[in-house]
């Protein structure tokens, strides 16, 4: 009855489904969602709307969404009529402030925050004269200040009583890159980018910005996180996105045993992120992070982003009600590359605003490079 009662409306939406029904003509991704307790025709015309369908377990969301990619998500994405509420961090300029730009064009109310605040306030400016006024404000925030967080808990709870999305967007290099020898290489973008420059031969890191790479690109977000959760739980559609990298897959890290760890899902564990990183950093202080099989060439940033890779998978096991990913926005032109990337800012927030506006049952504890799921190895 409910297949017949909605005949005209299920025939409406096929053509613009097709490409969706190439997964029950797969006999083995059909059988698992046959052998499905809850599998009915409205779970069935439910996958019409969105591929995800809310009741499916992570398991079985997982199972189907690697068929699938972020471009063919993003057609179901539209603005929603219910008000929801933001925070991007690190968003005074480059893919944060992008991110904001798109998140307030479709309707989401955004905190945009930053550590400088003459900077954040310019930018704040910037998204009010593009005629998004209504849908930003600024925020002053420190990731690594504990109290700095707090603060903007404390506004989210007073203004909004819930928060919706978080993007985890913050971060540094780790690294200071000799100006004049980046110069003398050809500085630019375009077809090469920043591919053809020997960055190992004109960045050196230091214990201090290790440290401080380290607590910024992980600590900074995992400290995010913890005090805007409870927020986030008195969401319906709670999103978390970590903007990541690819340097942070594992194959970039030697040291088997680290690799080993951060790779084992079915145990990772918080602690023994933190033991890795630990590990990391004392054999830096000790000047024999080769000789132990660490990363050569930016080093901390590296690891900071693997942890943040693991840590989202902990995070998406842990509460299977969220949908929490991290995502290699790609090589973007930013400051952290000087601006030798050959992706724009408004195709670099693209991935994580998409990841961010996923509907209700979506795939959740993945890997993005831009568009496309990714190994986290």
């Amino acid at each position: 009855l409910y297949m017949s009662s909605h005949n005209s409306h299920v025939s409406g939406e096929l053509n613009r489904y097709t490409h969706h029904f190439s997964l029950f003509k797969d006999p083995i991704i059909f059988s698992s969602i046959l052998s499905l307790d809850h599998f009915s025709p409205l779970f069935f015309l439910s996958y019409l709307h969105f591929p995800f369908s809310p009741k499916l377990p992570n398991k079985d969301r997982t199972f189907i969404w690697d068929n699938l990619t972020l471009s063919t998500m993003a057609e179901t994405i539209t603005s929603s009529t219910t008000k929801r509420y933001a925070v991007v961090t690190g968003a005074n300029k480059g893919i944060g402030l992008e991110i904001c730009r798109q998140l307030a064009s479709h309707g989401v109310m955004v905190v945009l925050t930053a550590r400088d605040e003459k900077r954040g306030i310019e930018a704040l400016e910037k998204l009010k004269n593009s005629g998004l006024n209504d849908h930003v404000v600024f925020l002053q925030l420190d990731v690594g200040d504990p109290s700095s967080i707090d603060s903007l808990a404390d506004f989210i709870k007073t203004q909004f009583g819930r928060l919706d999305i978080l993007v985890n967007n913050a971060g540094i290099g780790g690294a200071i890159v000799d100006g004049d020898a980046l110069r003398a290489s050809g500085i630019g973008g375009g077809e090469s980018g920043g591919a053809q420059i020997k960055w190992d031969e004109i960045m050196t890191e230091s214990c201090e910005l290790t440290e401080e790479c380290l607590q910024t690109n992980y600590y900074g977000a995992k400290r995010m996180i913890e005090a805007l959760l409870p927020l986030l739980q008195l969401s319906d559609s709670p999103r978390i996105v970590n903007v990541s990298s690819a340097m942070g897959r594992l194959k970039n890290i030697p040291n088997e045993w680290a690799k080993g760890v951060l790779n084992d899902a079915e145990s990772l564990t918080e602690e023994r992120v933190d033991e890795v990183l630990n590990e990391f950093l004392k054999d830096f202080k000790e000047g024999s992070i080769q000789a132990k099989g660490w990363p050569a060439f930016m080093s901390a940033y590296t690891l900071s982003k693997a942890a943040m890779n693991a840590y989202t998978r902990i995070l998406a096991k842990k509460y299977p009600n969220f949908i929490i990913n991290c995502v290699c926005p790609g090589f973007v032109k930013t400051d952290i590359n000087h601006n030798t990337g050959k992706l724009t800012v408004e195709e670099g927030a693209e991935s994580p605003v998409t990841l961010a506006l996923l509907p209700n049952g979506g795939p959740s504890g993945h890997f993005f490079i831009r568009k496309e799921v990714s190994s986290f190895e």
